[in-house]
This record gives C-alpha cells, sequence and structure tokens, in this order.
C-alpha cells in the first residue's frame, strides 16, 4: 500500500462551496489511496467567532446577529454542496452547535470574562463544522477510492502548552491514531485543524497557523510520504509580489532556508509548523488552490535548485540599539550581561552584530520595544555609564532588515559584493550587518523609509538579467509606434539569443499615459494603450519607469516637444538613459545643452540622438569617431532634408515649383504644413546638432538661413499658403533657368566651417559632377573633410527620413545603450 499524503487546504480554499468543489477536484485527481485532509475553519469565520465571544464580554447587543450571519454562511454552503440526509443530519448538528455556544455565551456575559479555555473552545468550531461539511460532500461525490471518513483531531493530537508554546505528546498522540486509524485500507481522511487536547483532556487550539501546524503533525503521525500545503499562492515567491512586481516562485527550497525567511517575514510556512515534518524528513509542497496545475515550491532536506539565493525579505518597524564605549574591550561577560537583561524582561533579539574591536556592540529589536530597551540596557550598565567605560547607549528607530537567504550562498563567492554593490546603486546606506558562519544569510540593517528600494534593488540583481531595461516611450505616432512594431518583432531574438531583457512599462502621448508594473505587451500594445490609461504626467511617468527594482531605465523621446526635452537634464541626473530623435533639446539654447552634458556626467547615464540629423544614418556617431581618433574636422557640408532633397531632384523647370511642392505633400513627403520644411528651420536645427558635436558653440540665431517660403505667405493658413504659392514660381523659375545657363544644378544645402565657425543653410548651386547633384530622389548626404578625408572627402550618404528608417536609427540607439550597459550585441 502506498504511504500516506497529508493535504491542508487553508481557509481561502475553503472560503465557500465554489471553493470547497475545487478542492474535491483535487482529492479526486489525486491517485493515492490514502489521503489525510486537514482543513481550517471557512475563511474569516475563526475571527468571527473570537469576535463574538468579546462582544459578550462586552455585553454587546449584536451578539444574536453576529451568530446570525455565521449561521447564515454555513446554510448557503450546505443548501448548495449537499441534498437529502446529508445536509439534514449536518444543519441538525450545526444548529446544536450554535445553541451550546449561545448557552456558554449567556454565561460570558453575566461574568463579562472569557477563560482561555473558552475561547479555545468557541474559536474551534470552525473546523469542526467545514470538515464535518466537506467529508459529507466528498463522500456524496464517491469519487475516492475506499471510505471517507471524518476524523476528530481531538480525539487524536495531545499537546503540552510550555514557553514555546504547544508541544506535542507523541506517546499519546502515536497511541491514538494507532487505534482510530486502519493502515492497510484505501480510505480519505478528512481531519479538523487547529484544534487538540491537553494533558488534561480539556480542548485547546494550535494558535495561529495551527492548521498549518495540524498538517505537519498528522504528516508525521501517519509517516506520510509527503505534506501538501495548499494556498492562495503559486508557491514560495523570492520576494514579496505586493513590493517586487517580478517576484519568482522558488522551485524547491531546504528546510533551513524556509525557516529563514519564515523568521524575516515571508509567508512561507512558519517555522514550528514545520517541526514535525522536519524531525521525520517528509518533503512539504506549497501549492496553489486556485491553479493547482502550477508545480509549487518543495521544501525539503536536499533540494535540488540551482538557485544560490532563494529569497530576499524583510522586516520593518524595527529599532537599532548600540552600545558603545572603550570599556568593553577585552571584558568578558559583557554580552552575557546585555543579552541577560533583555532576557529577563521578555525583549527578543531579531539580529546582533559586533565588530571585532569589542567596542560596540549592536542588535536589532522590534521598534514597539525600543524605549523599554533602552531603559533596561541603561539599568543594566548603570555603573559603567557613570563612570564613562561605556560611552553611550544610541536607539534608531524606524529601521528595517533586510534578509539575503539562500544555503547555496555558502562558498560562492561575489554574493555579499552583489548585495552590497545594488545597495550602493539604490543610495541605501547600511546601518548594521550580520551574517552566520553557515553563510546561509546576510541580514543589514537600513533606513526603514529605503526599505522597499532596497528590496527590489536587491532582487533584481539576483532574479532578473543585469540587462533588463525598463522603458518609457513618449509619443507613439507614426515614428514612435513604428519603433515599438519593430521592437516588436526584435524582442523574442535578443532576449533568446543576447540576453536583452527589453520591457516597454509605460507608453505617453500629449494627454495620456498607460503605465504597466511588469510590461506592456509589444504585440498589442495600440489595443492596451487605448484600453485602460490616466492623464500624461511626466514627473510620475519617469518615476514608473525609474523603478527601483528595474537594473537600467531609458527614456524614449519620440516627440517634437521643447517642454519634454527641457525635462532630459532631470531625467539624465537621476540615472534614467535618454534616446531621442527629438532635435528640440541639441539645438536649443546653449545654456540647457549645456545641461544636458553635466547632468549626464552626474547620473553616469548616456544620451543618444543620433535620428536627431538623418534619421537612421550614422552621421553623429561617425562624427564622434573622428573626433575620438584624433582626425581633425574642417568642413561639414549637406544635405539634412528628404523633403528638400526630393524637390530639387524631381524639379527639372517642366512645371512650376509650387505644383512639385503640392505633388510631394500629396505623396506624403512634406509636412502638414510644407512651410516646416520650406522654411529651412529644421535644416538649420540639424546643422547646429553637427556644429556642437564639433565643438562650435552656436545658437539658431547664428545660422544664416535662407528659406523658401515667401515673406507674404508666413502668417496665412497651409491651404491658402499652397493656393498663393504659384504667385512665387517666377523667381524661383529664375534661379533654375540661372543655374542651368551655367551648367549647374539646384540643391538646399546646409555647410559648418570649423575655421571661422560659420554655419549657413540656403539654396546653391552646384557642378553636375558634385556628389550632391547625384543623389538618389529622398537621400541625405553629408561630406566630411578633414585632415584625414581632405582631398577624398568621408561621404555618408542615404535614405534620411520616414518613420522607418528614423525608428531603426532610434532603436540602433537603444541597442546601443544596452551595449554600453554590458550587453553583448
Amino acid at each position: 500500500m502506498d504511504r500516506w499524503r497529508v493535504h491542508k487546504f487553508g481557509g481561502s480554499s475553503v472560503a465557500d462551496a465554489v471553493c470547497m468543489e475545487r478542492v474535491a477536484r483535487i482529492l479526486e485527481e489525486d491517485p493515492n489511496p490514502r489521503l489525510g485532509v486537514v482543513l481550517s475553519a471557512c475563511r474569516g469565520i475563526t475571527d468571527a467567532l473570537l469576535n463574538v465571544v468579546a462582544a459578550a464580554e462586552r455585553q454587546d447587543d449584536g451578539v444574536d446577529r453576529r451568530i446570525d450571519e455565521i449561521r447564515k454562511r454555513h446554510h448557503v454552503i450546505a443548501e448548495t454542496l449537499l441534498s437529502g440526509d446529508p445536509r439534514a443530519q449536518f444543519l441538525t448538528s450545526f444548529e446544536q452547535d450554535l445553541r451550546d455556544i449561545a448557552s456558554i455565551l449567556h454565561t460570558v456575559r453575566l461574568i463579562r470574562a472569557a477563560s482561555q479555555t473558552v475561547r479555545d473552545l468557541i474559536a474551534g468550531y470552525g473546523e469542526i463544522w467545514s470538515t464535518r461539511l466537506f467529508s459529507a460532500y466528498l463522500r456524496a461525490r464517491g469519487k475516492r477510492p475506499g471510505r471517507v471518513e471524518w476524523l476528530d483531531a481531538r480525539e487524536i493530537v495531545s499537546v503540552e502548552w510550555g514557553p514555546l508554546g504547544p508541544a506535542v505528546r507523541w506517546d499519546v498522540s502515536e497511541a491514538n491514531i494507532a487505534k482510530a486509524v486502519p493502515r492497510d485500507q484505501p480510505v480519505t481522511l478528512i481531519i479538523t485543524g487547529f484544534i487538540a487536547r491537553d494533558a488534561r483532556g480539556l480542548q485547546t487550539t494550535l494558535g495561529r497557523n495551527g492548521s498549518d501546524f495540524s498538517g505537519s503533525i498528522f504528516g508525521a503521525l501517519l509517516d506520510a510520504g509527503e505534506i501538501v500545503i495548499w494556498t492562495d499562492v503559486d508557491g514560495v515567491l523570492s520576494a514579496d509580489p505586493r513590493l517586487v512586481p517580478d517576484a519568482k516562485v522558488i522551485d524547491s527550497l531546504s528546510y533551513n532556508e524556509a525557516m529563514e525567511l519564515a523568521y524575516f517575514g515571508a509567508k512561507v510556512i512558519h517555522p514550528q509548523t514545520m517541526a514535525p515534518a522536519v524531525l521525520k524528513g517528509i518533503p512539504i509542497w506549497i501549492r496553489n488552490t486556485f491553479a493547482p496545475e502550477k508545480l509549487g515550491t518543495l521544501i525539503c532536506a536536499n533540494p535540488t535548485s540551482q538557485l544560490a539565493v532563494k529569497g530576499i525579505t524583510s522586516i520593518d518597524r524595527c529599532a537599532l540599539v548600540n552600545l558603545e564605549g572603550a570599556g568593553m574591550i577585552g571584558v568578558p561577560g559583557t554580552a552575557h550581561r546585555l543579552f541577560g537583561a533583555l532576557r529577563d524582561h521578555g525583549i527578543s533579539v531579531i539580529l546582533i552584530s559586533q565588530g571585532s574591536s569589542e567596542h560596540s556592540i549592536c542588535f536589532a529589536i522590534p521598534e514597539s520595544e525600543a524605549t523599554r530597551a533602552e531603559a533596561v540596557v541603561r539599568e543594566a550598565f548603570d555603573s559603567e555609564l557613570r563612570q564613562g567605560q561605556i560611552q553611550s547607549v544610541e536607539v534608531t528607530t524606524a529601521c528595517s532588515i533586510l534578509a539575503v537567504v539562500g544555503d547555496g550562498m555558502a562558498g560562492s563567492h561575489g554574493v555579499a559584493a552583489k548585495v552590497f554593490s545594488a545597495l550602493g546603486s539604490a543610495a541605501v546606506s547600511v546601518r548594521a550587518i550580520a551574517q552566520g558562519a553557515s553563510e546561509r544569510n546576510i541580514s543589514v540593517v537600513i533606513d526603514g523609509k529605503h526599505s522597499s528600494r532596497a528590496l527590489r534593488s536587491v532582487h533584481s540583481s539576483f532574479y532578473l538579467s543585469p540587462h533588463t531595461v525598463s522603458i518609457g516611450l513618449i509619443g507613439p505616432g507614426l515614428v514612435g509606434g513604428v519603433l515599438l512594431d519593430q521592437m516588436a518583432s526584435q524582442i523574442e531574438r535578443l532576449s533568446r539569443d543576447l540576453k536583452v531583457d527589453l520591457r516597454v512599462r509605460g507608453i505617453m502621448s500629449s494627454k495620456r499615459m498607460h503605465l504597466s508594473n511588469v510590461e506592456v505587451p509589444l504585440g498589442r500594445w495600440r489595443e492596451a494603450v487605448s484600453a485602460t490609461g490616466e492623464p500624461a504626467d511626466l514627473t510620475r511617468f519617469a518615476e514608473h519607469i525609474h523603478a527601483d527594482h528595474m537594473p537600467h531605465a531609458i527614456i524614449i523621446d519620440c516627440s517634437s516637444s521643447a517642454d519634454i526635452a527641457a525635462r532630459y537634464p532631470e531625467w539624465l541626473a537621476a540615472g534614467i538613459h535618454v534616446v531621442t530623435p527629438n532635435k528640440k533639446g541639441n539645438s536649443g539654447d546653449l545654456e540647457l545643452y549645456a545641461r544636458f552634458q553635466e547632468a549626464r556626467k552626474q547620473g553616469s547615464s548616456h544620451y543618444l540622438y543620433e535620428a536627431t540629423v538623418g534619421a537612421g544614418l550614422p552621421i553623429i556617431q561617425t562624427l564622434r569617431d573622428l573626433r575620438d581618433t584624433g582626425d581633425e574636422i574642417r568642413r561639414i557640408e549637406g544635405i539634412l532634408s528628404g523633403t528638400l532633397a526630393y524637390l530639387f531632384n524631381v524639379w527639372d523647370g517642366s512645371e512650376p515649383f509650387s505644383s512639385i511642392v503640392r505633388a510631394a505633400k500629396a505623396k506624403g513627403y512634406t509636412e502638414p504644413d510644407p512651410r516646416d520644411d520650406l522654411s529651412g528651420v529644421d535644416f538649420a536645427r540639424k546643422l547646429i546638432i553637427l556644429g556642437r558635436e564639433m565643438g562650435l558653440r552656436l545658437e539658431l540665431a547664428d545660422v544664416q538661413l535662407e528659406g523658401l517660403v515667401p515673406p507674404a505667405l508666413k502668417a496665412c493658413g497651409p491651404e491658402e499658403f499652397l493656393e498663393r504659392l504659384p504667385e512665387f514660381d517666377a523667381p524661383m523659375a529664375q534661379r533654375l533657368k540661372a543655374a542651368r545657363e551655367r551648367d549647374r544644378v539646384l540643391r538646399y544645402v546646409g555647410s559648418l566651417d570649423a575655421a571661422t565657425g560659420k554655419a549657413s543653410v540656403g539654396l546653391v548651386e552646384l557642378e553636375r559632377s558634385h556628389t550632391f547633384a547625384n543623389i538618389n530622389l529622398t537621400d541625405n548626404v553629408v561630406r566630411f573633410l578633414t585632415r584625414r578625408y581632405n582631398e577624398n572627402p568621408l561621404v555618408v550618404q542615404g535614405p534620411g527620413a520616414g518613420p522607418e528608417v528614423t525608428a531603426g536609427g532610434i532603436f540602433g540607439d537603444l541597442l546601443r545603450v544596452c551595449a554600453y550597459l554590458g550587453a553583448k550585441l
């Protein structure tokens, strides 16, 4: 016969009829013929029963109402799951129990006090009701092999209360179960959790987490092969998911790891409840009742997990007490006196740290004990304090303890370095450090207000790829939308082949923004953005993207807003990398441009803007490479407008210039208002960007700009502009004719001269053999004249406009930042 398997279901797992049906299906799918099933009370019932007792003590008139609420809840479950005799039998016994409770509460009302025995008696009814009801329901379904029997734990488990809580009287309990349970027959035992009897035979409870303790006790009593604790989470998580959205389910833990995590606040399983299973080496599974298809977490003696760190958790609202003095050095018994005094006053110490010089001892305690602990320590060392042998007793409140736990940390190089590096990167100062000789736990005391940031930062250093990047995109219009689509097509390959984890966690337009705690699904980002959102808020957007639990943050600005560009210094100084095609920043006020560079250095951040000039062409990168390798750039010339390149490539005089402009607009080659292209201002901004990269201190006013918008048409609307533009065809035709007479062509060109610092943009005549006279219709082209490339200038040429190539240039900058951060692209 197979060994027993014990299942334990918590209150949330049996909260109502739907939940109980789910539990029944889980048990029916278990092929083991012998099951022990420990159930908690239905969710909230134990608290409700204790509240009834408290109400009776207060002589509250609401006692009957509270009892009626408990009655209605169980009646609904019984009437949903049971029918006929099983329902009648359950409700008869249930109503008798309520009458017994009412009689007991009548006495409590009279004397206005309830003994602990009374509280234990009434609190234990919740498990009695849930197990009686469920055993009747499972028996009626008839899908388990063998019999389904109800087992009252009070008839089996005998405990004795001591300083550490309830201790099982194993000899008595083992004898009881040997009489009550057949060892060689298929049977499903539905067992009451939480309750037991003491040595006098009186009903008692096993305290909070008592049902988990019951599961472990019955696992040991039945010599089970394993214990399964069913709860409402997928297993033991690497951190609190409310604080760390990227928390992972840990595949397996050792008993010691689970105890360490539980001690430091992780909601795993209480260390005491595991003791019987640990004693017999019984594996414990933590699984999700509401997702039984998930494997969960195994807690056992020898886990196979390859993770060095199993969990990162914290205890908040702590106080750090520091005892310091030269008189402590070399004096035996100081620690004994200190901790003996704390023990005598019932103050529990969470963490201890002492330097090898013995000059000071510090320890952490619950913040609620801080005042009392200080008084106790001062009293214990009153003589030394008065004599100056001990200089100070300092208490620091509002602290937190961060614990990093894992058996695999022992002997692993660099774990501590990774912890402290992550804390340093998050600007979190460490007040005290403790690590046991087992190397299973590294604990640090930090300022409580930094607890969440510290937890997220340390977690990311162990559980996320070092190349995980939190991305926020501003301006999901034509270029921004294409960029998101390009990323969607490549993100899986980048993650699989290059280990680059790009997570778009926010998308913002001019009025709305969509934020995601994990990441926006790029395959359907348009639907996600349109379905949910909130008013645009640049401050909140940046804070969300620059999340504490993400190793790196990048904001991609695909807008053309000067207001957004003005926020770059703030972001760069905070350590947020910026990638943008927005020309307003680098071509704006020189003072702002200087702030970009200073902020970048301050925040150790990267600021890339290749797409501001020439879309996806490597113009800025080429310029930087030339300067960085020591070349001397003497002159830059180029055509930096795809629109203006097109206009003068196709205009041959056979039709008016205004017709060419109108046709270009119809094909989408111009902005909605063609004057944005014809004015030459956008071209001039690109020239300023290149000039500043050369080291020239250029402002927009310094550029000699020849625009192609007639002064008389600057103030009218776009439609009127196109209607009246033919009025000015004659001057343009004359310029074309003059150029042709000299066997030349017209091109709209910008130039920068390093020697004079002059910059100009305008319509010029070029030889037909000139590089700029022989380009594709919408190409951008730049010619670098340098000390190296003097007789034969360096030329960069290609498509310099359009959403696809511009988005490609931005994507290239994004990956370049990842490479700077260490990704091997």
